[in-house]
């Protein structure tokens, strides 16, 4: 029991990631578990296996690992590549940065594309590095679709046609963990070999699922790479997801959670979710610059659907500023990782969420400002406010 006084009201989750779970997929998890080896649960296993393709747009493999999105990181390459491999990265963010480091890890040789952290993966550095590789030798480009440290997303269309102009054979690798069920993502549609994505962001599920999807391509490579796998080998997966099962124990509370959730996103739309992210990730832009504070993606091209990651005014701690806002309004702000520790936080509007709960962060974040002392312009709500009302007028007027 702690001594603290109870806190009335909801904690206002509000990182990328986990991100709050709709209670009826609590309610989903509740359940008892089953026999995996049963009837009842290859029903379920056959019913997610399809179900979780139609979030990635795909008519491909989808694996589920009981893992975080770092289990699906060392799927994609170990599957797919050989020791020695060379593999192109865009370093966007702290996740790209993570995902280098397995590279280096597994004894793979990364080339890195720099960035400052305030775009996406550029497609015109990616076709121009491609085409100095005379000898065709880089087997994979990899990038993260959605950067969740620094607010940028990377337009994966336009690295496909870059590695298309560029005549490449290349797998196209991407880190969609944050992006899957937040930003517009079609895996065959835009020629995509593996995508790995996460449980517990877009798909508003607690962590511990990764997924995996794969292309022809990407199972055809799988089958001359050598690196060392086992726990992650999609060969044993993809003979037991045939029937509905796996080859080993795996996680059935949350998979009855991913069906929920699945039907939970069938039942909004995929398109009016795109939209309801993209809608509530310009309203936080908008109070952000209201404020007079600056984002941190500098290209609207860019902007992330997720998150946005937000400067602190030089002389102006960001951690400091986290912590009055926990300890005073109840809310948790995402911190700034890496290069950006101390000096950005982040806002996320991904997941179960809306309207009134972003407007609500937002106004968490004004009063801190004022509480921190942090030099801002009062209005950045009523900004938001004002562009999320103008949003809903054309459906009110049809109600009307």
């Amino acid at each position: 029991m702690s001594n603290e006084p109870r806190r009335p009201g909801r904690h206002f989750l509000q990182i990328p990631g986990p991100t709050p779970v709709p209670e009826r997929v609590l309610a989903a998890m509740s359940r008892q578990v089953l026999d995996h080896r049963g009837p009842d649960f290859q029903r379920l296993g056959k019913r997610v296996l399809a179900g979780v393709k139609t979030l990635f747009k795909t008519q491909g493999h989808v694996m589920i690992y009981p893992s975080s999105g770092t289990g699906a990181w060392e799927a994609a390459l170990t599957n797919t590549l050989s020791p020695g491999d060379r593999v192109l990265m865009v370093e966007t963010g702290q996740f790209a940065v993570l995902w280098k480091q397995m590279v280096d890890r597994l004894g793979l040789r990364a080339e890195v594309i720099q960035t400052d952290w305030r775009i996406g993966a550029d497609a015109q550095e990616i076709e121009d590095h491609l085409r100095k590789d005379k000898a065709k030798a880089i087997k994979a480009v990899c990038v993260v679709h959605n950067e969740t440290s620094t607010g940028c997303r990377t337009r994966l269309d336009d690295v496909r046609r870059a590695i298309d102009s560029a005549k490449h054979p290349a797998l196209l690798m991407t880190d969609s963990i944050s992006g899957l069920a937040a930003a517009d993502l079609r895996h065959d549609e835009w020629g995509i070999d593996v995508t790995v994505a996460g449980s517990q962001k877009g798909l508003m599920m607690p962590p511990g699922l990764s997924f995996t999807a794969v292309s022809e391509k990407a199972i055809e490579a799988s089958k001359s790479a050598t690196l060392a796998r086992s726990y992650f080998s999609w060969d044993d997966m993809l003979a037991f997801n045939d029937d509905g099962f796996f080859p080993y124990t795996p996680a059935t509370s949350l998979l009855y959670g991913l069906d929920e959730a699945i039907r939970l996103i069938h039942e909004e739309g995929l398109e009016n979710l795109f939209a309801r992210h993209e809608r509530l990730a310009e309203a936080t832009r908008l109070a952000v610059r209201a404020w007079g504070l600056e984002v941190n993606c500098r290209d609207a091209k860019y902007d992330s659907p997720a998150v946005t990651t937000v400067l602190m005014p030089e002389g102006h701690n960001a951690d400091a500023f986290r912590k009055i806002v926990l300890e005073n309004l109840n809310m948790s702000l995402g911190t700034g990782l890496n290069k950006l520790a101390g000096k950005a936080f982040r806002i996320a509007h991904l997941g179960d969420t809306n309207e009134l709960t972003v407007l609500g962060a937002l106004t968490g974040v004004e009063i801190g400002l004022e509480l921190a002392g942090v030099p801002h312009k009062k209005g950045g709500v009523l900004a938001a406010m004002n562009y999320i009302a103008d949003c809903a007028k054309p459906q009110a007027a049809k109600a009307a």
